[in-house]
């Protein structure tokens, strides 16, 4: 077989691939990234840990940065990649016979199989870590680490460094993070030895995916958007919005998600007013609108997708009118993106499109029309050089290594709307890639014009199924 499965000698018919990555990318995609490292750091060496056990019941999810050059989801690995020799050294706790036969199942381990497995060039115990650092120590040789706190599954770069920060500031705590500890462990080790991070390195690599991680990514999407056609099918006034994300979360897990990429941000009534609202324990009244913004962690990759819809299936004419001009003024920023375009340049000629929309549509509400104009005059007046967040492996990924759209690059854009008298607001958000002809919406079959919206709310939904079987 192309990919090399290591299986317990006593459960040789389970067919149980114990290295993970295999069922998401080939070895050789990990390899080709490796090999992309080993160019960057010239005749250095490149060492990165991978995640702990995680406490209690839970299960493992590698740390991304590791995952990314990897592919092995076990706890305590470490990884060597050299950039002298063009050869990768992986190291793993021994084998764990009771977990494996009695507990877990089968797991990766030092040996050929693992090397088989993994295409890693070696794979030896956790404990030879010290002779490989000792010997690059002593010939004085710099070492590039990860210095940012690693990213595991719900969250991006800048929330477990935000953490990593507060836990340092607090008089009561104190604590360094783990990667501050194993920097400290390596000047220690290898004194002669230069230390540099190497996030920005493989931030630069991940900034562009590959065709095999769009694949992955449009997938992610595709269950994103079932989610959210599950949720417009089954809501109805009197529920409460988790039990909109319980309808999400079916369609995360039925599609093979590890879980969701970032908490479920439900939004009914006053509470669309707010980015991040995820509190989610709110009942829909009748006349609600309802801002539904969730996506799965999928294959160690995520996505970002948000649609509105009226929680009684049915839009009144003033929501009508607001979510219109909204929509329109979205597409119009929506259809200037260009490949090779700097973000200023796209906003420029979306502004442009917004004008002509404002010009021409056909207000009748005085606070809608002065929210769609100072949403037009924030894009007249934006200084930002990006149209909105990146997407990849976290749902706020690495930025971009170059300052114009290239191909390659995955994006949202979500700009919101807002009534400020009446604290309510609108967002709408999808998944744009850059082509090499353009862009693509990753996201676009998930229903946006109002009458697909509602449309699609004349279905039955989850909660008449549960109704049926009592």
């Amino acid at each position: 077989m192309r990919y090399g499965f290591v299986l317990l000698a006593t459960l040789r018919l389970a067919a149980q691939p114990v290295f993970q990555g295999s069922d998401i990318f080939p070895p050789e995609e990990f390899a080709a990234r490796r090999a992309r490292v080993m160019a960057k750091i010239g005749d250095a060496i490149a060492i990165l840990q991978g995640t702990t056990e995680r406490p209690g019941e839970q299960p493992l999810r590698q740390a991304n940065q590791f995952f990314y050059v990897s592919g092995v989801v076990e706890p305590r690995a470490i990884l060597i990649i050299d950039g002298k020799s063009k050869r990768s050294t992986l190291f793993l706790n021994p084998r764990n016979e009771r977990r494996e036969n009695n507990m877990f199942g089968p797991g990766l381990f030092p040996g050929e199989e693992a090397v088989r497995a993994t295409e890693i060039e070696a794979v030896l115990a956790r404990g030879d870590f010290t002779n490989a650092l000792d010997e690059a120590g002593k010939q004085g040789r710099a070492i590039f680490t990860p210095f940012r706190p690693e990213v595991l599954g719900c969250a991006s770069a800048s929330d477990p460094a935000a953490l990593a920060r507060a836990t340092r500031n607090d008089p009561w705590d104190g604590r360094g993070s783990r990667e501050e500890a194993f920097i400290a462990h390596l000047k220690t080790a290898a004194p002669r030895s230069d230390i540099q991070d190497l996030d920005p390195i493989l931030d630069e690599l991940r900034a562009t995916k590959s065709p095999r991680e769009i694949a992955i990514l449009r997938e992610s999407t595709r269950i994103a958007g079932l989610g959210i056609v599950e949720a417009m099918r089954d809501a109805r006034p009197g529920m409460k919005e988790y039990e909109l994300q319980a309808d999400a979360e079916y369609v995360f897990k039925k599609n093979g998600a590890y879980g969701p990429a970032y908490f479920a941000l439900i939004a009914t009534g006053e509470n669309t007013w707010y980015s991040h609202y995820h509190r989610d324990t709110r009942a829909l009244d009748d006349g609600d609108l309802v801002q539904f913004d969730y996506a799965p962690d999928y294959k160690y990759y995520a996505s970002d997708v948000t649609r509105v819809f009226p929680a009684n299936g049915r839009f009144t004419a003033r929501q009508r009118e607001f979510y219109t001009i909204y929509l329109r003024l979205y597409q119009a920023l929506m259809t200037s993106i260009q490949v090779h375009a700097r973000p200023a340049d796209v906003i420029r000629t979306a502004v442009g499109k917004m004008d002509e929309i404002l010009a021409g549509f056909p207000f009748t509400d005085d606070r809608i029309r002065k929210a769609a104009v100072d949403f037009v005059e924030r894009y007249r007046n934006s200084r930002a050089d990006s149209l909105g967040h990146n997407v990849g492996m976290e749902v706020h990924d690495v930025r971009n290594a170059t300052p114009t759209l290239e191909p390659g690059q995955v994006f949202t854009i979500e700009p919101a709307m807002q009534i400020a008298a009446e604290h309510v607001g609108i967002r709408l958000e999808d998944m744009i890639l850059i082509t090499e002809t353009g862009y693509e919406n990753l996201s676009r079959f998930v229903p946006v014009e109002i009458a697909d919206i509602e449309r699609t709310m004349t279905r039955h939904g989850l909660s008449d199924a549960q109704v049926k079987l009592k």
